[in-house]
C-alpha cells in the first residue's frame, strides 16, 4: 500500500497565491477595458488605481501597456463573439449582414479601446480578433457550400476583405467623412457585392 507524500507549507501556500493573482488579473482587465473606452491615453497609474492594486501589480502581470491592451482587446472580442453566437443559424448572407452589424456596433462602443489599440502592431491587433474572424471564415465556407458566396475565392482572402472593410469604414467615420449609420450600410452592402455568388 502507497501513501500520497505529504503536502510541504509551499505547496499549500501556492494556491491562494495563484488564486489572488487571478483575481488581480481580472480587476486589471475590467479596470483596462472601462479606462481605455472612456480614455485611449489613459495612464497605467489610473488603470491600477481603477483596479484597486499597485502599479507595481499592475506591472507584473502587464509589464508594456501593449501587453495589457491585447488582453483588454482579447476580452472585448469574447464579450462580442459570445453575442455573435445567437446569429449563427439561417442562411449564410443573412447571418454574414447579422455579424457584419453586430461587429460594427461593437466597435463603436470600444472606439476609444481602439484608438488606444494604434500603438500595436498589425500582426498583434489582429491576432486579436481571431474568435470573430475564426467565425466568419466559417460561416464563409458554409455559404460557399450552399452556393451563397463565391467559391472562386479562399475563404481566409474573404476574412481579410471584411476585415479591411471594418477598419475602413471605421476611419471614415473617425475623420468625419460618413455617419456610423452610413458606414454600417456601406459596409453590409459592399460585402455582399464584392462575396455573394452571382447567379447563372
Amino acid at each position: 500500500m502507497t501513501t500520497d507524500p505529504p503536502r510541504t507549507e509551499s505547496v499549500r501556500r501556492a494556491r491562494p497565491r495563484r488564486a489572488d493573482a487571478e483575481r488581480n488579473i481580472e480587476a486589471i482587465v475590467r479596470a483596462g477595458l472601462a479606462c481605455f473606452t472612456e480614455r485611449p491615453d489613459v495612464s497605467m497609474t489610473s488603470i491600477a488605481q481603477a483596479a484597486g492594486v499597485s502599479r507595481v501589480t499592475l506591472y507584473t502581470h502587464f509589464p508594456t501597456r501593449e501587453e495589457l491592451l491585447v488582453r483588454v482587446l482579447d476580452s472585448a472580442v469574447a464579450e462580442a463573439d459570445r453575442a455573435l453566437a445567437a446569429v449563427d443559424d439561417g442562411p449564410a448572407d443573412e447571418v454574414l449582414s447579422q455579424i457584419v452589424r453586430s461587429s460594427w456596433d461593437v466597435l463603436g462602443r470600444y472606439r476609444n479601446l481602439m484608438l488606444a489599440a494604434e500603438v500595436l502592431t498589425p500582426q498583434e491587433l489582429r491576432g486579436t480578433h481571431r474568435l470573430t474572424l475564426d467565425r466568419i471564415a466559417r460561416l464563409v465556407v458554409r455559404g460557399q457550400a450552399e452556393g451563397t458566396f463565391r467559391d472562386d475565392l479562399g475563404a481566409e482572402w474573404i476574412v481579410t476583405i471584411f476585415y479591411s472593410l471594418v477598419h475602413s469604414a471605421a476611419l471614415e467615420v473617425t475623420e468625419g467623412r460618413m455617419s456610423s449609420a452610413e458606414a454600417a450600410d456601406a459596409l453590409d452592402r459592399t460585402l455582399r457585392a464584392a462575396i455573394t455568388k452571382s447567379p447563372q
